[in-house]
């Protein structure tokens, strides 16, 4: 139990501090991507949780808006180097993973912990097998 208790815990010591970071990258940030296309600052994406919780993950976007849904063979979405869908800025954003830095917000609400695997969408969260969805 306090092996939980230790984790949480640094959970919202880290994303605290990461949530302090993130506000000057926002800044920063936050007029090149919505001049880049009129579009929003942030993209979410539905993530199935702890428990099988429903929350919302935050990055910084780095896609155009409206840019269409393109998947490899095996129904993986598709994160080539040469994706005409990301933006200039959002390749920059990509390659020093600058765009994941909200998620300390996720981190520090409870949504998801440092610590752990990256939480499925829905789709990927209907094919574990019961045993992996615990």
């Amino acid at each position: 139990m306090y092996k939980k208790i230790i984790k949480r815990l640094m959970d919202i010591i880290i994303g605290l501090l990461g949530s302090i970071l993130t506000v000057p990258i926002l800044i920063v940030l936050a007029p090149i991507i919505h001049f880049t296309d009129g579009g929003p600052v942030f993209f979410n994406a539905q993530r199935i949780g702890k428990d099988g919780k429903l929350f919302k993950m935050y990055k910084f976007r780095s896609m155009y808006v409206n840019a269409p849904d393109i998947r490899n063979s095996d129904g993986s979405t598709y994160n080539g180097d040469d994706d005409p869908r990301v933006t200039r800025i959002g390749q920059f954003m990509r390659k020093t993973s600058i765009d994941e830095f909200p998620q300390f917000w996720n981190v520090l609400k409870g949504d998801m912990s440092l610590v752990g695997t990256r939480p499925p969408t829905e789709d990927e969260f209907k094919q574990y097998k019961a045993r992996y969805k615990k």
